[in-house]
């Protein structure tokens, strides 16, 4: 860049940032939207989701109503995991119930349970799990193999306690001991939240001057592509940083998940994400016609950011095409990066690459909405 194209760079990205930051000022409806629904939102989603399955409503049918099979049931109820709601009495009733969405999870022990564990032989007993929710079935599935192991274990060995298992293995989980659900979902959260906020509110601002009219102005003026974009940008970066500041107070104090890194090596992420966030927002809102249409760009580009990212599901278990598509989404970089410095307590040695790529994906961004941009003024 020359000394001249520099000039037209400074003086003519100054103008356009004083002009967005005085219609920011004086829009409550945009500080509103970019302050304060983030931190809403944090408070709806992170109180309300829990990863963590409990109570599971259950329905059980004892055919057998003996000792042994009374104390099966409340080894499945003092587990936390499963919540007798209704007792059936007939295999219909039980299927029914389940059929109505009622309960979860069916059990129904025979009734020759007792007969045949006094004489050793094997006593089969149905677990049957509404399989339309997957994480339901799922923790059912695995606790009823628990239970009825540990039952067989105590029947097999007795219960004197005199014998004692040849294998045992501790669990010992790292950096989330108490499995908490905020520790998981609001990490990641932050991430969506971000991206949601601020492609939205930056794709606006060169459709709104193209709705107003204005936009054939700014065509006209000395001012480069890239002055434009700079000047477009900073105003709602500034804001993104306030919106992750605000998060963090709210994650740390409310919700009460540590901090293990440093949050300057958070900060550090966080800024190359924000570049690469506004830069999609940039090129929105160049190809966008109408808010109508920016809206409908900025919400397709979220979708991918919360289903592929490994935010909610492992990339690691999607298709090998989808794991290639996810490593073209900025906010994978960005919540493996939050986890690893909020939770694992990872430094720039660890997160170094992350910031590496997002950065790229910043600077790219914005140079194809700089061009788009200035094929339209051509």
């Amino acid at each position: 860049m020359n000394r001249i194209a520099r000039k037209r760079f400074i003086y003519g990205a100054w103008p356009i940032l004083r002009k967005e930051v005085i219609h920011i000022l004086r829009d409550p409806a945009t500080l509103y939207f970019a302050l304060f629904i983030p931190m809403f939102e944090l408070l709806l989603f992170g109180f309300a989701l829990d990863t963590k399955v409990r109570q599971i409503k259950t329905i059980v049918y004892d055919a057998a109503g003996t000792q042994e099979s009374k104390r099966l049931l409340d080894r499945f109820t003092n587990t936390d995991d499963f919540h007798i709601i209704e007792i059936a009495t007939s295999d219909r009733e039980l299927y029914n119930f389940i059929i109505e969405g009622r309960g979860k999870v069916g059990i129904k022990i025979p009734v020759d349970y007792s007969r045949r564990l006094q004489d050793g032989r094997t006593a089969s007993v149905l677990v049957l799990v509404d399989g339309s929710d997957s994480t339901v079935t799922g923790e059912a599935v695995n606790v009823a193999n628990q239970i009825t192991l540990q039952e067989s274990l105590r029947q097999v060995l007795g219960d004197s306690g005199g014998k004692v298992l040849p294998v045992e293995a501790r669990q010992s989980v790292l950096f989330n001991p108490d499995l908490r659900s905020p520790n998981f979902l609001i990490p990641g959260m932050i991430a969506i939240l971000l991206q949601m906020i601020n492609i939205l509110l930056i794709s606006f601002s060169l459709v709104r001057e193209r709705e107003k009219g204005t936009l054939e102005q700014l065509y006209l003026t000395p001012i480069t592509p890239l002055g434009v974009m700079v000047g477009k940008m900073l105003p709602y970066g500034f804001l993104g940083f306030i919106e992750v500041c605000g998060i963090l107070v709210l994650m740390r104090f409310v919700f009460e998940v540590p901090i293990a890194g440093s949050l300057f090596v958070l900060f550090g992420v966080s800024l190359p994400f924000l570049l690469t966030v506004l830069g999609l927002g940039l090129l929105i809102s160049v190809r966008a016609r109408s808010q109508v249409e920016a809206v409908q760009m900025a919400s397709g580009s979220i979708l991918p950011s919360v289903f592929l990212s490994g935010y909610i599901f492992p990339i690691e278990n999607m298709p090998v095409f989808f794991q290639w598509v996810s490593a073209l989404v900025p906010a994978t970089y960005y919540i493996n990066a939050l986890r690893a410095i909020i939770l694992r307590g990872a430094g720039v040695s660890q997160m170094w690459s992350n910031g590496l790529v997002l950065s790229a994906m910043g600077i790219v961004t914005i140079l194809i909405a700089t061009v788009q941009f200035k094929k339209k003024t051509v």
